[in-house]
């Protein structure tokens, strides 16, 4: 269920599950960090630009959008259901908990 944010917080299984359905993945880090690995499949868009890019995420499927910890991506999830956007998900704990889990990082695109 979406709660008054207009997104919702979902767990790494949660992601790597609906990855593999299709879900678009955002990842709002800097380039600094995305130079560190990004999960396969993402689309980077830095947080800050987030209002100027937000035309280009597709609305067709669920949209996953994560950082280093959840904090950004908790931030980016709000600007996005503020602006009507539905079907959006945060990752809790963000890509670090994504690699604690044991999952694999790629190599930016």
């Amino acid at each position: 269920m979406f709660g008054l944010s207009g997104f919702k917080e979902v767990d790494v299984a949660y992601v790597a599950e609906i990855a593999t359905k299709g879900a678009h993945l955002i990842d709002v880090r800097t380039e600094a960090e995305v130079a560190q690995g990004v999960i396969d499949g993402a689309i980077h868009i830095p947080l800050h630009l987030l209002p100027l890019r937000a035309a280009d995420i597709p609305q067709d499927k669920p949209v996953v959008i994560y950082c280093r910890s959840g904090a950004r991506s908790a931030q980016a999830c709000a600007f996005m259901a503020s602006k009507g956007y539905n079907n959006m998900h945060n990752l809790a704990g963000g890509i670090m908990a994504w690699a604690r889990s044991g999952n694999a990082l790629s190599q930016p695109r």
